[in-house]
């Protein structure tokens, strides 16, 4: 970008900072050491080790380290994060000299995650509309909120695609370079002070990586934010961008001070970076003992390395910086601590993002409508036309189970799109934008008019093809056990994606689960032959087993079958002098009564709502 268009971006990208102009002079931390305990042995082992440092608004600081050093756990410390799992953390991090609530930290700061937080069926302009909605304080207005987007996309030089699409894997989109930047700018919408960045140049190239670093740094030293990076490898035209660095391995500090000084500082020590070699290349190869196969060298070297910075005058420095900090106590402004988005309009701003996602994503629900589809013609063609037989009695009961069984069984390809959700949720709720009852509001919500529109659809052609009982009444009602099917098989989907948000372990729990209700439904063996662990633990909360039977009743409770032409009658019932069977001695013997439904109904929707809150509680329970 030109000198005229970066001072146009400037200065429109100034319109909205006074939403919120709270004062943060510095961060700093100190005697930061997390202790985890050893796989093997059970031993105490440190992860990182007395780390202290400063930064100062305006500054932007470069947490560097070979793998394995503890940048990223140092990070999600600074952030107010958890460590790593079961960790011991001890802690003084402090904002402007003062210690302060997790709350009013999270209202004063943001995280970009090392993989963009971004929904691909979204464009730029959506993406940060919806990024203002859930994040902006509840008295912004329509028209400042709209004046703080049109800036934004100004500042991160997108206007003429402010209407693309993010992109998705089967629709493309916006570049790597400009999804990063995206991401920075959907967190920079309520003008945080402090900016965490998890790796913002990881899968980028040098050229989009030094593009996203380069605007950061104009933004952190326009508007004094503090920014902090955990960054592998950069550029030299990127590392120079940043202020400071705070070099970590092993867990330790190896340096920590400004940019400008880190070639003496080294050189001081007999470890000269040479000429036109990358600096930030070089002092990572020289702290780094991966590959030094077992040789003491580079293990006496990063412990020398190690040794030399606590006794230097640069550490002293930084921890005189620390006390001075500390000793202004000048805290934050008591308004952040009272500045909240509208809580209570969050699951509807949920809910619209969402229905766009769903609409433009086919994956979500268009791919499951066809798949239904596809299902309700194989069924139909395969029960085609059934006549109301003794002979054919059979066949209608396994399409009834068919019918039912596998339409929740086939909820399994609702996981992929949950999955998807749950982790724009996790990124969304560690940054304190919602929590768990918000998500799972919406989700409820936005899923209820497509799984009604796949039980019609699926239902006007398999239940006519089949010849089911062929009255508007008895369609209607199979629609409506259908839909309750499906909410309730995609509420057990919810559950078990969120218990265990992985794929693969997803699918087979899920997939067992259903196997279960299949078997212990009732169709496989009748409730009464059903043994006793069976028939009074897991049948009587088979959502299954009432769909089945809801379904029983709705063909059989209002229809008359043809003994054949020797009038042989298989279930004896009053009208077998007319060479019938009335419907209600097939339903006899299976021990179901017409005038239970309303009760199976009610069964339903206490499985469903059970499925939701045990969903919501999994993720209230689970730290983030």
């Amino acid at each position: 970008m030109g000198k005229e268009s970066e001072d146009l971006e400037k200065n429109s990208f100034s319109e909205y900072t006074h939403l919120r102009n709270t004062s943060i002079k510095t961060l700093s931390w100190k005697d930061i050491t997390v202790t985890v305990n050893d796989r093997h042995d059970g031993s105490p082992k440190e992860i990182l080790s007395s780390i202290s440092g400063i930064a100062s608004g305006g500054d932007m600081v470069a947490i560097m380290g070979p793998s394995g050093s503890g940048k990223t756990t140092l990070l999600n410390v600074l952030a107010h994060r958890e460590a790593s799992l079961n960790a011991n953390v001890q802690k003084s991090i402090n904002l402007n000299g003062s210690e302060t609530s997790l709350d009013a930290f999270r209202k004063t700061s943001a995280f970009v995650e090392q993989e963009d937080a971004l929904i691909g069926s979204l464009t730029v302009y959506e993406t940060l509309n919806f990024a203002a909605r859930l994040s902006l304080p509840g008295g912004v207005s329509k028209a400042e909120r709209m004046a703080t987007i049109t800036s934004l996309v100004g500042a991160l030089g997108l206007t003429e695609q402010k209407n693309t699409l993010i992109g998705t894997p089967i629709r493309k989109g916006l570049s790597g370079g400009q999804k990063r930047r995206v991401s920075v700018a959907a967190h920079l919408i309520t003008s945080p002070k402090i900016l965490f960045l998890d790796e913002p140049t990881s899968g980028l190239d040098s050229t989009a990586s030094f593009e996203v670093m380069k605007f950061v740094k104009g933004i952190a030293k326009d508007y004094n934010i503090i920014v902090i990076a955990s960054i592998h490898q950069p550029s030299t035209a990127t590392f120079e961008l940043f202020d400071s660095l705070l070099l970590l391995s092993g867990g330790k500090t190896v340096y920590n001070g400004p940019i400008a000084r880190m070639v003496d500082y080294f050189a001081s020590l007999g470890h000269a970076i040479p000429l036109y070699t990358n600096p930030a290349e070089y002092v990572i190869q020289l702290v780094n003992t991966d590959f030094s196969y077992g040789q003491t060298s580079a293990l006496e070297v990063l412990s020398e390395l190690q040794s030399s910075w606590s006794a230097s005058v640069q550490a002293s420095e930084v921890q005189n910086a620390i006390a001075t900090s500390q000793a202004s106590q000048d805290g934050i402004p008591e308004h952040i601590s009272d500045e909240s988005s509208n809580r209570f309009l969050t699951p509807v701003t949920l809910i619209h993002r969402s229905f766009i996602k769903s609409y433009r994503d086919i994956v979500a629900y268009g791919i499951r409508i066809a798949m239904y589809l596809g299902l309700a013609i194989m069924m139909g063609t395969v029960w085609l036309r059934l006549e109301p037989t003794q002979a054919n009695i059979g066949a209608f009961i396994n399409a009834i189970f068919f019918g039912g069984a596998f339409m929740s069984f086939m909820a399994v390809a609702y996981i992929p799109a949950f999955l998807e959700d749950l982790q724009i949720f996790t990124r969304e709720r560690a940054n304190g934008l919602y929590g768990p009852t918000a998500f799972m509001v919406a989700n409820f919500i936005i899923g209820i008019p497509y799984l009604f529109v796949i039980a019609v659809l699926f239902s006007i052609v398999a239940y006519w093809l089949s010849n089911f009982r062929s009255t508007g009444e008895g369609f209607w009602v199979w629609v409506i056990w259908l839909f309750l099917d499906l909410l309730a098989a995609e509420s057990l989907v919810v559950l078990l994606s969120s218990l265990v948000p992985i794929f693969v372990v997803a699918l087979a729990a899920t997939a067992f689960a259903n196997g279960l209700w299949m078997s212990v439904n009732g169709f496989m063996v009748q409730p009464e032959a059903l043994n006793v662990f069976w028939r009074y633990v897991f049948h009587p909360i088979d959502y299954q087993a009432y769909v089945f039977r809801g379904m029983m009743v709705n063909e059989f409770g209002g229809r008359n079958y043809s003994c054949g032409s020797d009038c042989r009658c298989i279930y004896p019932s009053a009208l077998e002098d007319q060479c019938l069977i009335d419907g209600n001695a097939v339903l006899h013997n299976y021990g179901y009564k017409t005038g239970d439904v309303g009760k199976y109904v009610g069964y339903m929707l206490v499985i469903t709502l059970g499925y939701r809150l045990l969903g919501w509680l999994v993720l209230f329970l689970r730290k983030h």
